[in-house]
């Protein structure tokens, strides 16, 4: 998509000017490197469109954009941290390639980095944005919380888990679109409306990236595959599973996830139940469904229907990747 190179370029651009040229090195070169690894920066071009959408001034967005890209890195590495994942985006991980004390370093100092980037806005504006940008934050890092604590608890709902999905990922896009839309003067209902908009493809992200740890191509989509069947991660597929299983189904998809293994027989185990209970389209049905609501959240929006077809190229994007 051609808008999406543009606002890929403007974000490039702006992190190569404020590469980190500080000391002690040992500090900041870590922190350069994982921002330098890029990624899509989806993140920081839904600050820039919600500021777009309402007729923002992009220069007073670049930077609070650049703190949502600098915050979303840190987390990634304390989460590679947590995972003690060897690489990221293809590339060695801060902590595999310096030790576990520089990676929470180089982590903090990216947050902190992160809130300097709103200093330049007016005070009502700053308070507004850091408002928003640490609520998220703290949402974020319960979201984290619920994820571990679901690896070991047996009892964990469907309601559980959407919760844990909406702070872990749906809120941080929703937050970069009301941040984007609040810098641009946007009134109060339109901004949530855009926030709604953000949570539930982000939402339907995730259930994506979930259904995809099973039934996608794992070439394409760069993971180990049923990653999270190995991690007895609890989602959509575990909880459709469990809710039209049989009862022998759910003992013994409960039997599995109660073990951390790298036993084949778990993952043909698991995905013989998903088969037989189908869960792969009723897990399809609910991304289109969350989907649904966001675009319905768009519609509210009072600007034209021409500006608001960047948002729906966008959710269309990131939700109809390689199966």
């Amino acid at each position: 998509m051609e808008f999406l190179d543009q606002y890929q370029q403007i974000v490039s651009k702006a992190i190569e000017k404020y590469t980190f040229k500080d000391n002690p090195k040992e500090l900041y070169s870590p922190m350069n490197y994982i921002i330098s690894h890029g990624g899509k920066r989806l993140r920081p071009i839904m600050v820039l469109m919600g500021n777009d959408l309402f007729g923002g001034d992009p220069e007073k967005a670049i930077k609070p954009a650049l703190a949502i890209e600098f915050f979303h890195n840190f987390t990634l590495i304390h989460d590679d941290i947590m995972d003690e994942a060897p690489l990221r985006r293809n590339k060695p991980t801060i902590h595999t390639l310096h030790g576990i004390n520089v990676g929470i370093l180089s982590g903090d100092g990216l947050l902190l980095k992160a809130y300097k980037f709103f200093e330049d806005l007016e005070p009502e504006l700053y308070k507004a944005c850091v408002r928003i940008f640490t609520h998220t934050g703290l949402l974020l890092c319960e979201g984290q919380q619920y994820d571990i604590n679901f690896e070991t608890d047996s009892n964990v709902s469907f309601d559980d888990y959407i919760r844990m999905i909406t702070y872990k990922t749906g809120v941080l896009s929703a937050s970069s679109f009301e941040i984007g839309a609040v810098i641009a003067g946007a009134n109060f209902t339109d901004a949530k409306h855009l926030f709604n908009f953000g949570k539930h493809v982000g939402i339907a992200f995730q259930i994506m990236d979930d259904y995809l740890d099973v039934y996608g191509n794992m070439e394409q989509f760069g993971k180990k595959h049923a990653g999270d069947i190995y991690e007895n991660k609890k989602t959509v597929l575990y909880q459709y599973a469990l809710e039209f299983g049989t009862s022998e189904e759910r003992e013994e998809l409960k039997y599995w996830y109660s073990k951390k293994t790298d036993n084949i027989d778990k993952i043909h185990g698991v995905e013989k139940i998903f088969r037989r209970t189908r869960v792969e389209e009723k897990v399809l049905q609910l991304i289109q469904k969350h989907n649904h609501i966001a675009q319905e959240f768009l519609h509210k929006i009072d600007v034209s229907d021409e500006k608001k077809k960047p948002f729906i190229e966008l959710a269309n994007y990131l939700l109809k990747r390689e199966v």
